[in-house]
This record gives structure tokens, sequence and C-alpha cells, in this order.
């Protein structure tokens, strides 16, 4: 344990668990609506933040935070009123974002895109006291929304029409799980990376999914996975000298392969049980089986 004696390695599984946190809480929502690499395009905008932010002399975090906000509000209104160019505008969007990134940290004074390395792909030695600051004050906003908002966001990603007919205001909750996924992806582009980000929103999920149908407990167990693998990789990355981002995603995938292979087994005696409990022609069969309410599932 001698790791925690340094100052950065406390700082660095700080904002690891904090990530491990909220990528899954808003990865959930985006899994949901079938929008999983959603986290990938904003990473790319985010980068023109970085770059600004090297360029102005101001916090890469903050100024890669507004520009991804600013981007994920786009990349809804693009959604919206896209239609048939909606894929054109955000390719353009999101090689934009890279390209404009590289552009600008190459005009920065003294800046190279050597300086883009720990924000591509995570770096434990940089993340300084301003960065957990700013990734505490983020996270808490995260938290905030995914929890605070659970039932209407869970109700929105599941089906906008009928939360629309229930009275909910769909396109203000979309936003705002637009806006929340882009805060989540600056408040982990310093321990996972902006490349990478998108895998720990993802993966986690689909790892629990597999064991879990309850909302509730999938939210839970991917959280779990989540600060599991962020604090075993950077502890892995410390020891043995190799990227923490990559070393997360390997663990996060691992992690699913692990829970993949332990539910195959599991489904097939929960088929045997019910097959045995209702066998072919009992009455059982053809009861309709009663509604639930879509609050307490998640699909997989």
């Amino acid at each position: 344990m001698e790791f925690l004696d340094y100052a950065f390695m406390q700082r660095a599984l700080l904002a690891a668990v904090l990530v491990g946190i909220t990528a899954p809480a808003v990865g959930i929502y985006l899994v949901q609506r079938r929008q999983a690499l959603m986290g990938d395009g904003i990473g790319h905008v985010a980068m023109t933040g970085v770059g600004l932010g090297f360029l102005l002399s101001t916090s890469p975090v903050w100024m890669a935070t507004a520009v991804s906000v600013l981007g994920a509000v786009l990349m809804e209104l693009i959604r919206w009123y896209g239609r048939t160019r909606g894929d054109i505008a955000l390719a353009m969007l999101f090689y934009g974002g890279m390209a404009g990134g590289v552009m600008l940290i190459n005009l920065a004074p003294g800046g190279s895109n050597a300086n883009l390395t720990s924000y591509l792909f995570g770096s434990l030695s940089t993340v300084s006291s301003s960065d957990v600051t700013a990734i505490c004050v983020l996270a808490a906003f995260v938290l905030l929304v995914t929890l605070g908002l659970r039932r209407q966001l869970f109700a929105v990603s599941q089906d906008e029409e009928f939360a629309r007919v229930t009275g909910l205001p769909v396109r203000a909750l979309n936003l705002l799980t637009a806006v929340t996924a882009a805060v989540t992806v600056t408040v982990a582009m310093r321990v996972v990376g902006l490349l990478l980000v998108s895998a720990l929103m993802v993966v986690p999920v689909a790892a629990a999914q597999q064991l879990t149908r309850s909302f509730t407990v999938t939210f839970a167990l991917a959280v779990a996975i989540g600060v599991a693998v962020t604090v075993s990789g950077t502890v892995t990355s410390y020891y043995q000298d190799v990227p923490p981002g990559a070393t997360i995603v390997l663990l996060t995938i691992a992690a699913f392969v692990a829970l993949t292979a332990l539910a195959t087994p599991l489904a097939r005696r929960r088929a045997r049980a019910a097959a045995a409990a209702h066998p072919a022609g009992d009455p059982a069969d053809c009861v309709i089986p009663a509604s639930r309410d879509a609050g307490d599932e998640i699909g997989v």
C-alpha cells in the first residue's frame, strides 16, 4: 500500500473512484437509448476544448466541459432535425472536433501533439489538485441528475412516445442526458482518456446486464464493476508502468467476458427449472404474465 504515500496516487485514485461511479451511471441510459457510441463522439468534440484550454492558458478540464456540452447540444439538435443528413452532420462534428483540438494545441505557445497524450489515453501523474476539484464538482452534478431523475430518464430511454403521452418533457430530458454524458466525458478524460471513455460508459452496463434484469440492480452492479476496474487499473498502472486508460478498459472487457461465461450456465439452469415447473401441456403455460412496471425492469 505504499502507493498511497504519494500525493499524485491519492489524487489519481480519488479521480478513478469518481469516474468508476459516474461513467456507468450515465452509460445505463445511453445503452437503453441505443446510443452506446455517444460518449466516443463527445470525446472527439472535447478535444477542441482541451486545445482551447492550452491556447487560452486556462483549465483544459473546464474548457473541455464547456465545448463538450455545446457539442452534446448540437448532437441532440441534429438528431431532432437532421433526418437523412444527420449522420453526415454528426461525422463532421466529431472529426472536426478532433482536428480542431490538434490544430489549437499546436497553435498554443509551446504546445505540441505530445500535450494531448495524457488527455487522449489518461495519465496518473498529471492529475492535479485543480483537476480533482473540477472532477468532484462535475461528478456531483452527474450523480444528482442520474439518481435524482432516474425514473424520468429511464422512461424516456425506454419509450419516448409513451413518455411524451404521460406528460414528461421528453426533449428537455433528452437534452439533459446528452449534457450529463458530456460532463461525464470530461470527468473521465484525465483517468481513462477521451478516446477510451465510451468503453467505461457502456461495457460495465453490458456486463451487469448478463446477470440482472432489474434496473436498480443493474445500475448498482454496473457502478460496482466501474469502481472495481478503475481502481484496479489505476493500481496496476502504477506497479506495471502501463497506460491507465488502456488497462482499465481491458479489465472492463475481462469483467464482461467473465460475467458472460457465468451467466450462460445460470440461464440454462433457470430454463431447466422453468421447464420442470411447467411441463408441456401444463395449463400454466397459457396464462398471460402479469404486467410489470417499466420502471422496475430493464431490457437486455
